[in-house]
Order: C-alpha cells, then structure tokens, then sequence
C-alpha cells in the first residue's frame, strides 16, 4: 500500500484506503477501492481501541469511504474533514451495516 499510495498520489507512508474511479460511457461508474487492514488496525490501537470489533468497523468505514469517493463524494482536508456532508452520509452507512452486523 505505501508503493502504491506514493506510485499514484506521490505521498511517502502508509495509507489506509485508496480509491480509483472509472466513469464509463453510458454514465456509470466502476472503481477499485484499496484498503490497508494494516493500517486500519495501527489506527484503531492509537484511538486506544484493538479489539476485533472496533477493526471490523474501521474495515467498514474505509470500505465505504473508498465507495463514496469512486462515487464522486470528496471531503476538505483539515478540521472540516469529519464535518463534511460526505462524512455524515459515511458514518450513517457505517452505522447501518455495523447494526446488519449484528443480526
């Protein structure tokens, strides 16, 4: 993930997700989403938080994040970041699928 996240956006390190997405002709869109369990997890431990369930949802939020960027969603950088309407729309899914989880 760190070659593949300097090859495409050029930045040194790790990354948790990384999101491409392919418009096609007749106006849909195809995408590749990447994520980084490896990653996921090292965030989750310094959130002071490594059990199973808070990766699995880590896993799902970075799933969902890729999602909506190969969507079209973007969200600012910086403090705005979690405020975003993308943001919102993300932890609703990540709530909704965390809650189909459990059944």
């Amino acid at each position: 993930m760190r070659r593949l996240n300097r090859r495409v956006t050029g930045r040194r390190g790790l990354t948790d997700v990384l999101a491409f997405s392919f418009p096609q002709p007749d106006g849909g869109v195809l995408g590749d989403v990447y994520l980084c369990p490896v990653a996921a997890e090292r965030y989750v431990r310094t959130q002071g938080n490594g059990n199973r369930r808070a990766v699995r949802e880590e896993m799902v939020r970075l799933a969902v994040h890729g999602t909506l960027h190969v969507l079209g969603y973007d969200h600012p950088e910086g403090v705005g970041r979690m405020r975003s309407p993308m943001w919102r729309r993300q932890e609703r899914y990540v709530r909704r699928l965390m809650r189909r989880g459990e059944r």
